[in-house]
């Protein structure tokens, strides 16, 4: 965990020091002996999958030593992270070491999930305690936002403005503010709701792919739900928690729900634990033909079978809801086993987040944040209580056996009959103190679609929508499904550009789905071509390629903020733009070639002109091609926003790179200001593209034939590698020459519209659409 820290401030440029024990047999003097365990460590991180790093390079900014001959170096530290065993003793005896070395003022934090802050800084100096502070990164801390920050009743409030303010803006993080109470929040709650639910299962007899199939992202959660996370996470880890919060909440009104259900109990004995004893509620075996398949443990006779395959009539009534509050209506609603399951679970979470309020925070906001960015909950438990009706939930909850906390019960008297509401493009929650509405502290900065969208609408279809974000700009959203690029956003982006160019100064476009966009409506794209029905998809194509054009060529400034996947067609748009503002976790690429085609909307046009702007002569300008060309024919999809500027992508110099997912969009949006106010004038199409013809045309044909050669490609994938080529060679120029875009566009649309008929094409085509697959790298 110390050491994925440590990457994690290495991606955003920090200088990081990394610490930890001396080897007890390693001799003194001998460097690499001595560091052995935390190299060791820092290698294992660098190694796993996903990677904690955004680019390989960025960990030359962590130099590693040991506790002995090192503690002296924190003296030019400004932040010193404690994340040594849960052992509150061990971590007194590194604290008082670091206060030995650490120069006055220095912040120092430590990254218990449980242990009372207050009992690491006793008998520390006053200057140690003003600047000492709880800092719980959930693992891995890459990818988990949430940072819980932890202060004493010595922390000053400054250290703990900044910590709040530098976790979210610079880290990335949702970071919430805790009090010193068992678990804190976010463990506090998610460790309630998982224990509760395995008691509810060890009552009802409910199987093991019964609750996963109801826990996972039919209702907002992570595809491993409930058992598998548990199998990935640890069972061990999860009962030590639990027993932890049974002895250090005595008075917890549901502390019966921590104790160890019977058959935990045994897979603990059992040494089931999960993926690092390879079996827990899952084992994977081999079977007689060879081959493998993965068992799930029955919890009734305790031993492993093949999973079976449920089935709900509640979760099939829900399949095609998108909204989510909707599905969480319907599903606890329902008159099956499932709406019996769902009732059970999320009344006693609402009645156990009610009662927390305020021993673990003051405002209930904070809860759901924690779930939020911790869990992987795309609703916490108010905002799902909100969705379903709080005071009609309430007398369920009544008739149920359970009963909401009181302050609840005053809230509703009082006329207020929701946890949050929107008022003037800000999300307000209800403060149980003032008894009235007030602003999540944090927010006033950020602009979020949600909090908008019904009162600065401007234009909609069924796949878009053109929202009004103040200051002459305008913002163009995606919702459809995995927000594919089809007809309904062509039109979209086409009306977004007509109407800024009339009224407005310019347009971001963004959107607050869990991806940018997977790229162009694959559906569409085989249906024009199983039928041959070419003249359609000749016409899908070029509007495609005009609409991307129009964006890289309006009379106003376009900036496009990616976030998560922008494939294929979404990575076009992108690279049309006049400044992409990226998320840093983007996964973005040109995957066309692995359904049979290339890049159709401009995405080959586009590398071939970047290829022309940084070309050289000679070797160099080839081995450049080969880059390019290889970037497409292997389907390469950045790790990172920062390696997408590796795979040419991005642009280096001119577009950026923001940390904090909220900040997105008024980023942004700052930057089209910018540009509009810079003096943005249409930019001229290019006609002085070099390409290389023949002398390209040679490298690429003579190196998929020796790559087919070597079996390590089809005889189709040689017939794209061809076709791709020919497009970025600028065709068989006898030498290199210049070209206009719309010569280049022409042959990729050629290009694109002779793999449509291809029948390996359709059939990959099909293979995606019926296995229901995600092209990634």
């Amino acid at each position: 965990m110390g050491s994925r820290i440590a990457c994690h401030f290495a991606n955003i440029g920090a200088e990081v020091l990394l610490l930890d024990i001396v080897p007890a047999d390693a001799p003194a003097g001998n460097k690499t002996a001595r560091n052995k365990i935390v190299n060791d460590a820092l290698d294992f991180a660098l190694k796993s999958n996903p990677s904690p790093i955004y680019l390989k390079s960025f960990s030359k900014r962590i130099t590693t030593g040991n506790f002995e001959d090192n503690m002296k170096d924190i003296a030019g530290c400004d932040w010193i992270i404690e994340v040594v065993i849960e052992r509150l003793d061990i971590k007194q005896q590194v604290f008082e070491q670091v206060e030995k070395y650490r120069k006055p003022g220095t912040l120092v934090t430590s990254n218990t999930s449980g242990i009372p802050i207050h009992l690491m800084a006793e008998g520390r100096s006053e200057d140690f305690q003003r600047n000492f502070c709880g800092t719980h990164f959930f693992n891995p801390p890459r990818y988990l936002r949430l940072l819980e920050i932890i202060p004493t009743a010595h922390t000053d409030t400054a250290v703990i403005g900044f910590l709040m303010d530098y976790g979210e803006r610079f880290l990335g993080k949702t970071t919430v503010l805790c009090k010193d109470t068992p678990a804190f929040i976010a463990n506090r709650i998610g460790v309630f709701s998982i224990m509760h639910l395995l008691h509810y299962v060890e009552q009802t007899g409910m199987t093991v792919e019964e609750v996963d199939k109801l826990t996972g992202p039919v209702i907002g959660r992570p595809k491993s739900a409930t058992f598998r996370t548990n199998d990935v996470v640890g069972l061990d880890t999860m009962v030590h928690v639990a027993k932890g919060l049974a002895q250090n909440a005595p008075d917890d009104e549901a502390k019966s729900y921590f104790e160890i259900p019977g058959f935990v109990n045994k897979m603990v004995e059992n040494k089931w634990l999960g993926s690092k004893t390879g079996q827990g509620f899952f084992k994977k075996v081999k079977t007689a033909d060879g081959g493998s398949e993965i068992q799930v443990l029955d919890l009734q006779t305790m031993e492993y079978k093949p999973s079976q395959k449920v089935k709900f009539a509640s979760l099939e009534a829900v399949k095609p809801v998108d909204n989510l509050r909707d599905r969480f209506k319907i599903l606890l609603a329902a008159k099956d086993k499932a709406g019996d399951f769902y009732r059970a679970v999320f009344y006693a979470l609402f009645a156990y987040a009610g009662n927390r309020i305020p021993e673990i925070a003051d405002e209930l906001y904070k809860i759901d944040a924690a779930m939020n960015a911790g869990f992987g909950w795309e609703l916490g438990p108010f905002e799902i209580w909100d969705a379903l009706g709080v005071g009609e939930t309430v007398k369920a909850m009544e008739a149920a056996g359970q009963r909401a906390a009181q302050w609840i019960y005053d809230m509703l008297a009082s006329g207020h009959t929701s946890f949050y509401k929107i008022e003037d493009g800000k999300r307000l929650y209800y403060d149980t103190t003032s008894k009235n509405y007030k602003i999540i502290p944090g927010t006033e900065s950020f602009i979020l679609l949600d909090n908008i969208r019904a009162a600065k609408t401007v234009w909609k279809n069924s796949g878009t929508t053109i929202i009004d974000i103040g200051d002459g700009i305008l913002n163009l959203e995606f919702h459809t499904k995995m927000n594919a690029i089809g007809s309904e956003v062509i039109e979209g982006i086409n009306k977004a550009i007509d109407l800024a160019e009339s009224d407005y100064r310019g347009l971001v476009v963004s959107n607050e789905g869990a991806n940018f966009s997977a790229g162009a409506n694959v559906g569409m794209i085989f249906m024009m071509a199983v039928e041959q029905e070419y003249d359609e998809l000749d016409f899908a194509i070029r509007s495609f390629q005009n609409a991307m054009q129009r964006v890289r060529y309006s009379s106003i400034p376009v900036v496009s903020a990616p976030h998560n996947m922008a494939l294929g067609g979404a990575c076009e748009l992108s690279m049309h733009a006049d400044k992409v503002v990226a998320h840093a976790e983007l996964y973005m690429g040109l995957v066309e070639f692995g359904v049979g085609l290339i890049p159709g909307g401009g995405g080959t046009k586009e590398f071939a002109l970047r290829l022309s702007d940084e070309l050289q002569e000679g070797d160099i300008a080839l081995n450049n091609f080969r880059d390019r060309f290889l970037n497409i024919g292997q389907a390469k999809v950045s790790t990172s926003a920062y390696e997408a500027f590796e795979l040419g992508y991005l642009r280096k110099g001119q577009d950026v790179v923001v940390m904090s997912r909220n900040r997105l969009l008024a980023e942004a949006k700052k930057h089209c200001i910018q540009l509009a106010e810079a003096g943005y004038t249409r930019p001229a199409p290019r006609k002085d593209i070099k390409v290389l013809g023949k002398q390209a045309l040679g490298l690429a044909y003579l190196g998929a034939a020796s790559m087919q050669a070597g079996h390590y490609i089809s005889e189709h994938d040689v017939k794209i590698s061809q076709k791709l080529a020919w497009v970025l060679a600028g065709g068989d120029l006898s030498q290199p020459s210049l070209v206009s875009e719309q010569y280049l566009l022409d042959l990729e649309r050629e290009a694109f519209l002779s793999l449509c008929g291809e029948k390996k094409t359709l059939e990959r085509l099909q293979s995606i659409l019926t296995g229901g697959k995600v092209l990634r790298n």
